[in-house]
């Protein structure tokens, strides 16, 4: 997006963040916006596109005050969708980022994190689509992120002898995610709060002593 471009978005989303301030809808979508943003709805169908060629509504609301963003309602996708494998459609998207992907293992400030999180979600609207390849993906870029997690906080530890459960886990997050808040976030809390009822792995061991609670569970967000 170049510089001018940049401007009128950022000029679109703070229209749009005053319009929703002023008519306060329970939710919105981009009918709403066409309807009560006309200006706003144009530039976004004209500039805003995904690489795939699609409007980039994530990136619109994403871009959005955080109160906003869970009001969004995209179109409902029905639940009978065909499922289909197409690696072009994915590798379009990954080959926008191929230098980028290190940021699954290795997040270093805010401008990797939203990167990872642009890649994330793009991925996940492909598997939402049905493509069976995106999702694989997904659970492959995810779960390096996942893995670096499982060594770091100590209550998404419990996941390690669960590899099954972890990804099924995973996919139910793809599957259920819906509006363009954090992913990753999304995922994160979803293990922390599902790993509340497993019983940590070393509970099991009959050489080590079960620690109660000695160590004290992460309450940090993902980085």
């Amino acid at each position: 997006m170049g510089s001018r471009a940049a401007l009128d978005f950022e000029a679109a989303i703070r229209d749009l963040n005053e319009l929703l301030s002023r008519k306060r809808p329970e939710s919105f979508s981009s009918a709403w916006i066409f309807k009560h943003a006309p200006q706003c709805y144009r530039f976004i169908r004209r500039r805003v596109r995904h690489v795939s060629g699609r409007i980039d509504w994530d990136l619109v609301t994403y871009a959005l005050e955080r109160k906003f963003q869970r009001r969004w309602a995209p179109r409902r996708r029905g639940e009978c969708r065909i499922s289909y494998r197409n690696r072009a459609e994915v590798d379009i998207l990954l080959n926008a980022y191929r230098d980028k992907l290190y940021v699954f293992v290795a997040s270093a400030d805010a401008a990797d994190r939203r990167i990872r999180e642009l890649i994330s979600i793009s991925l996940v609207r492909l598997a939402q689509n049905g493509n069976i390849t995106a999702k694989r993906e997904v659970l492959s870029l995810v779960g390096l992120t996942v893995n670096d997690w499982l060594e770091r906080h100590y209550l998404l530890s419990r996941w390690l002898v669960y590899e099954e459960e972890l990804r099924k886990q995973i996919e139910g997050c793809i599957r259920r995610y819906r509006y363009t808040g954090s992913f990753l976030n999304y995922v994160f809390r979803t293990l922390e709060y599902a790993g509340r009822g497993i019983r940590p792995f070393y509970a099991y061991s009959l050489n080590e002593p079960i620690h109660g609670g000695a160590q004290q569970q992460s309450q940090q967000s993902p980085q």
